[in-house]
């Protein structure tokens, strides 16, 4: 079998890859450098002339050879390459008949556990919204606890009202509810730190991204005054930078995204050091159904999986591929159709075309950059 095709679409805010096979089989993957698609878009034409002529079942051989031809390196090649492999993954499912989880070991859980964030302007609102996800029967909430506006008030109000907004998630549904927090590397690294202490009574069960990516030295020294469990890493690509990380010993969590990590081929190593740390994946999750479908399989297939988002495409974006992982009771329902479950519809997609993601900045009342 031999690749004889590489086709990449900008479909809405998603960037979807399938690769064809002279024996008529077709993968299916995606792209999750999710703020630069045209940029990951230009590179999958610049890699598809090496693919194109291979055997796709080559996978680890593959992701060898490109990542190190040069060794230049960066997300947006780790997401074209990541949007590949899950494709290459695909098709030897088909191949052989079999799910990808099985293909990774087989299942370590029947369902996977997804949560929903919880939403609102006002704490009312915020109340009413954190209910309202616990009825449709999640076990798991996140929220990211800034009112808008939050950028030109000072640290102190930051502070205090992100406080009262945990508290009120959390009188909301009970102690018989997970509730993380999604920080969003909005703070500096003493806000984080104050902020980490005000939350400790409201049982946190993750601390993402308190602080923006590029230093782990100042990760690791707000990891040494807080007491909150820390995730991380959703803006790394390699199995190096994970390492870093998880040897710092500053996350419970790491946030590796299958889109833009490696693919399978790559995260399931990442899942495995983590593994022999006692550290949790806890996947980072963006993008279209395909991407739904895919994680699901890396989640099904791993025994250090935590938990990720729902990430509900909008209606009608559901129609982009044949079939979605249902969810119930907070849960996704795995599918045992081989490779990732789908197929993507390419006679739909032209009527969704690309929206990029405009670059507007986020400031402080004095007019600098906050995020």
């Amino acid at each position: 079998m031999k690749i004889t095709e590489v086709k990449a679409f900008l479909v809405d805010r998603y960037l979807l890859v399938r690769v064809y096979t002279d024996e008529g089989l077709v993968g299916n993957g995606e792209a999750g450098l999710w703020a630069h698609h045209g940029a990951v878009h230009q590179l999958l034409g610049e890699l598809a002339q090496y693919y194109i002529g291979k055997d796709p079942l080559r996978m680890e051989h593959h992701y060898q050879v490109v990542t190190r031809q040069t060794h230049f390196m960066g997300a947006a090649l780790s997401a074209a390459v990541s949007a590949i492999d899950i494709a290459l993954w695909d098709i030897l499912g088909k191949s052989v008949g079999l799910p990808v989880y099985q293909l990774l070991g087989g299942r370590c859980r029947d369902k996977i556990k997804v949560f929903a964030n919880i939403r609102g302007n006002t704490l009312e609102e915020v109340a009413a919204n954190a209910r309202a996800q616990v009825e449709r029967g999640f076990h798991c909430l996140r929220m990211t606890p800034f009112f808008p506006g939050f950028e030109e008030k000072t640290s102190t109000q930051v502070i205090t009202e992100a406080t009262a907004m945990v508290q009120t998630a959390r009188q909301a549904i009970g102690d018989g509810v997970d509730l993380g927090l999604e920080i969003h590397r909005n703070l500096r690294p003493e806000e984080a730190i104050i902020l980490a202490r005000e939350l400790e009574p409201f049982k946190i069960l993750f601390y993402e991204d308190p602080l923006a990516p590029q230093s782990h030295e100042a990760m690791s020294y707000i990891g040494s005054q807080v007491r909150l469990p820390m995730a991380a890493g959703e803006r790394l690509y390699n199995i190096q930078q994970f390492k870093d990380l998880i040897d710092r010993q500053v996350v419970s969590l790491i946030r590796a995204d299958l889109s833009l990590a490696g693919g399978y081929s790559h995260c399931r190593k990442i899942s495995a050091l983590a593994e022999a740390a006692f550290v949790g994946i806890f996947p980072h999750l963006m993008g279209s159904p395909v991407n739904n479908a895919a994680f699901a399989h890396w989640a099904a297939a791993i025994p250090n999986y935590v938990v990720m988002e729902e990430n509900l495409p909008p209606d009608p974006l559901g129609e982009i591929v044949d079939e979605q992982m249902p969810i119930e009771g907070g849960y996704r329902l795995l599918s045992d159709r081989p490779g990732i479950g789908l197929e993507i519809r390419e006679d739909v997609l032209d009527k969704y075309p690309q929206k990029q993601v405009p670059i507007n900045g986020y400031f402080h009342a004095d007019g600098s950059v906050a995020h």
